[in-house]
């Protein structure tokens, strides 16, 4: 196959950029989404057919909706979305939950992969049951924070993995963000989970720690598989110092003022996901990381 040199650039910038088409010589992207929740949508709802109570992989992800836009400026994309909620990073290398494993999706003319993986890894959603349903703070968090340097370890190598298979690929690694204040209530209707009887003071501060820990061990996992020549971006909803939300997601965290952009006990509603969903990005947010991902990646 002929490699233009131009090619992974002017693929990269058709999806962040909105560039126009790439030519007829350098033909589609090949874009494939891979991770966990977070990457397949839970929570986003409009589910694809044979994915609801599994997968969980919306069409309203970040990933649809990036190939979704390119599209429509004409940009010729071949999209591969193997996504799948639960996934940690060792089930990308294996059948999960009644799908192939997530890295064969790849091939080595893949343009650009768009990953978020990593909270499976260290039991991040039972930990966040477990604050909900009885109390997390202290030694529950201590032992979450001490698997970060493993999964650290665990992404680094799938970063290595994926150059491997797709070594013209452009990576994006997106993150999680803050589910919920670690501030008092905002005025207004608030999402039950947001009652001190769910979340105490002390776990929405010791939580929220955990959650930009999370984000700089992320944030620097990208960076060193950078420096060692993989193309990898990080998009977060953290500003660069892991500690404040950026602008576009400040505000939006459950139980704050501006709109939700997780879901909170909604989810639990007749006719709803169920707990997958709890403490996951809902449409708006998957929208918003969307925007990330396109103006900053």
């Amino acid at each position: 196959m002929k490699r233009l040199p131009i090619a992974a650039l002017a693929a990269f910038a058709a999806i962040t950029a909105l560039a126009p088409a790439a030519s007829a010589d350098i033909g589609p992207l090949h874009v494939v989404a891979m991770g966990d929740s977070y990457a397949s949508g839970t929570g986003a709802g409009d589910y694809q057919p044979g994915t609801e109570g599994n997968c969980w992989r919306s069409n309203n992800s970040y990933s649809e909706q990036i190939v979704a836009r390119v599209r429509a400026r004409g940009t010729s994309v071949q999209f591969t979305n193997v996504t799948c909620s639960g996934a940690a990073t060792s089930d990308l290398y294996k059948d999960f939950l009644g799908q192939g494993p997530q890295l064969d999706a790849l091939q080595v003319d893949t343009n650009v992969v768009l990953l978020t993986i990593g909270t499976n890894d260290i039991g991040y959603a039972a930990y966040g049951g477990l604050c909900i349903q009885a109390d997390c703070s202290g030694a529950p968090t201590q032992a979450i924070t001490a698997k970060l340097p493993d999964m650290a370890k665990n992404v680094g190598q799938l970063l290595q993995d994926i150059h491997a298979r797709s070594p013209h690929a452009k990576i994006v690694l997106s993150a999680y963000g803050s589910q919920l204040s670690p501030d008092a209530n905002a005025d207004g209707k608030l999402d039950p989970i947001c009652d001190a009887s769910v979340f105490s003071a002390q776990e929405r501060t010791e939580g929220n720690a955990l959650a930009s820990k999370l984000n700089k061990t992320l944030q620097d996992t990208a960076y060193r598989a950078h420096l060692g020549g993989i193309d990898t971006a990080f998009v977060s909803e953290y500003a660069a110092d892991s500690v404040h939300l950026n602008s576009t997601f400040a505000g939006h965290s459950l139980c704050q003022a501006g709109t939700p952009f997780y879901r909170g006990f909604d989810a639990l509603a007749p006719g709803q996901e169920g707990p997958d969903a709890v403490l996951h990005l809902n449409k708006a947010g998957q929208t918003a990381l969307a925007d990330l991902i396109m103006a900053k990646a």
